[in-house]
């Protein structure tokens, strides 16, 4: 499909008076103004005329070609979707290409209107009496409906099919769908009805069922940057490639938007200098940057580097330097946060969605080589909590710096995994009292001086998801449940290690090969479990329920144990008093744990009555 846009020669539908009623679109009653002493700007100039020029919507136009080749043509249509995608223009061109008689005025309806018979040029130009255009956001009521169901009984005056298109169809009252409908669902063969809306969610479920739906999609943004280079050209500009991009990744999706923020690009642009002809505009990518009020791409990665490092110094004085070319310190995160996105996404997938540059590109990769996935999703929630920090603080600036600050410091901290398996394994004798401490001797001892504090290490190059597991374990010598567990927290499955705790009941573990019984009948995290210890072990794990003995998951297990602490405790001596002096009395299970008590007759967990 040819999708190079044509300049609009016709006139605009925007740019004539609208009749009163229902909104048709006439040409004025004075004469047009002359080419050159008015400017249209980009987004009406080239507004799609053919299906070829529509953009981005394969899927649509095919489907509206095939039921036109096939004569299976709906009675309404709906097109939704964002802003600035073609759900208006869509609807004209079929109104073009259902009324379209050929240059010999012989043609049918078809997919490809020829743009020069009778019928073409007067939808073009707004000006069809048989093709009415209702702005439904200033004709919301009843009474707009009502002219519409006394009109349609009346046949077409020169067109082969009276067309009603509603542009913002969600604004439309309750009350103006409801007198709608039995027209919509029984229209005379001589009318069609094309509704326009960005709320599809807004409009009943009553008319989506009677409506022939199109939902239009986003323009992804290398065809919105191969779109604006052509228009480039034809308009005599010359763009960098990133000035383009950065205007495609602006434009989110939407060609209006896009072709928009081009055209006030072109007019902050340098006039020569940078062009082949004299006085031609050059949009170039720094001048667009500055425009968007975006960060530089090239200072974005030296602060990253700077984060990652664990540099503060530098970090802050790129921080500085980001503050000193006015950039927002909420698009400094939004940057920090586009680059983790790509890294991630070059690490997972292999592929990068925004890309500037061969540094860009190289940056990324390497990046992607040395740092984990674990890390940069750490990265990315740290990053992601500052972005909302810095939003809700008074002082931006201030937030941004902290935010990022810890951000750095985060990289000397454990992940969860690691900080359990390091709690679990912490010697018995860590809780004792030093004996210095129990000694009594007539002279005092001397506090232990502090450890010196360790200095902050950069963020982790060798992530700890993927660190080797303990070599007896990654062995084959796995007996428990509780090894599985570990084995999986050591890997940073840390929610999968939970499930598995929750619902395994183990038949039997042997070597790669696990049977199990389900203690709550949802075992659909199976496969996940046996990819993750093929990951972790390098081999493949046979995992399958079993009929048998099973023993308790880890979960009854704890159940189990705690339990059995409880009646210690209601068995102790000195409770079964107290419950005896107090018969009402009851205990209070959500008391904090206690330290060592100093009396070992008492109970070990406390309960307040």
């Amino acid at each position: 499909m040819d999708d190079s846009p044509k300049p609009d020669t016709d006139s605009d539908p925007a740019d004539e008076g609208l009749m009163p009623g229902l909104g048709l679109d006439l040409p004025p009653a004075s004469a047009p103004i002359a080419t050159g002493q008015a400017y249209r700007v980009l987004a009406r100039k080239y507004r799609p005329q053919t299906f070829a020029e529509l953009i981005g919507q394969d899927a649509m136009v095919q489907t509206l070609g095939n039921a036109i080749r096939r004569e299976r043509l709906a009675h309404a249509f709906l097109m939704t979707g964002v802003r600035g995608v073609g759900k208006t223009s869509t609807a004209r061109l079929i109104a073009k290409a259902l009324n379209c008689i050929g240059p010999d005025g012989q043609g049918g309806p078809t997919i490809a209107p020829c743009g020069v018979c009778e019928p073409c040029v007067a939808i073009a130009e707004g000006r069809h009496i048989d093709i009415i255009e209702m702005d439904a956001a200033s004709h919301t009521g009843i009474d707009d409906v009502r002219e519409i169901t006394e009109a349609v009984r009346y046949a077409a005056v020169s067109a082969r099919y009276k067309m009603y298109i509603i542009d913002e169809a969600h604004m439309l009252s309750k009350q103006a769908w409801n007198g709608l409908l039995k027209t919509l669902e029984e229209p005379p063969p001589h009318v069609k009805f094309l509704f326009a809306t960005t709320e599809v969610n807004k409009v009943p479920i009553t008319v989506l069922s009677r409506c022939q739906r199109f939902d239009l999609k986003r323009i992804p943004s290398e065809l919105l940057a191969s779109h604006f280079a052509e228009i480039c050209v034809k308009e005599a500009v010359v763009a960098e490639p990133d000035a383009l991009a950065m205007i495609a990744d602006a434009a989110e999706g939407s060609v209006r938007d896009g072709l928009s923020i081009l055209d006030q690009a072109i007019a902050h642009a340098d006039l020569g200098g940078h062009s082949d002809d004299a006085g031609a505009a050059a949009v170039r990518a720094e001048q667009v940057r500055a425009m968007l009020g975006l960060s530089d791409r090239g200072s974005m990665r030296r602060l990253f580097a700077h984060l990652i490092a664990g540099d503060a110094d530098a970090m802050l004085a790129g921080l500085d330097a980001q503050h000193g070319l006015g950039v927002d310190p909420q698009a400094v995160v939004r940057g920090l946060l586009a680059m983790v996105h790509a890294i991630t996404l070059q690490k997972s997938a292999g592929r990068v969605r925004t890309v500037h540059g061969e540094e860009d590109r190289a940056a990324l990769a390497d990046w992607a080589q040395k740092l984990g996935n674990a890390s940069l999703h750490r990265l990315w929630q740290l990053l992601l909590k500052g972005h909302d920090e810095i939003e809700q603080a008074p002082v931006p600036r201030e937030a941004c710096e902290m935010a990022l600050l810890r951000v750095l410091y985060a990289a000397t901290l454990p992940d969860p995994g690691t900080l359990a398996r390091r709690m679990t394994e912490a010697p018995a004798h860590a809780a004792q009292p030093a004996p210095a401490a129990t000694e009594q001797s007539g002279s005092q001892s001397e506090p232990a001086p502090a450890p010196e504090p360790e200095p902050s290490p950069p963020w982790d190059m060798a992530d700890y998801s993927e660190t080797v597991p303990e070599p007896s374990r990654a062995a084959g010598e796995i007996r428990t449940i509780r090894d599985i567990v570990d084995l999986l927290d050591a890997g940073g499955r840390l929610l999968l290690a939970g499930r598995v705790g929750a619902d395994m009941r183990p038949v039997e573990i042997g070597q790669d090969r696990l049977t199990y019984q389900s203690a709550t009948g949802r075992d659909d995290y199976v496969p996940l479990l046996r990819e993750a210890l093929a990951d972790i072990t390098g081999r493949r794990w046979q995992v399958e329920r079993a009929e048998g003995q099973a023993m308790p998951s880890l979960a009854e297990l704890d159940q189990m144990a705690q339990d059995a602490a409880r009646d210690e405790i209601l068995n102790h001596p000195l409770v079964k008093a107290t419950k005896s002096a107090f018969p009402d009395a009851e205990i209070d299970w959500t008391a904090a744990e206690t330290s060592p008590h100093e009396d070992d007759n008492l109970p070990t967990r406390s309960a307040k009555a």
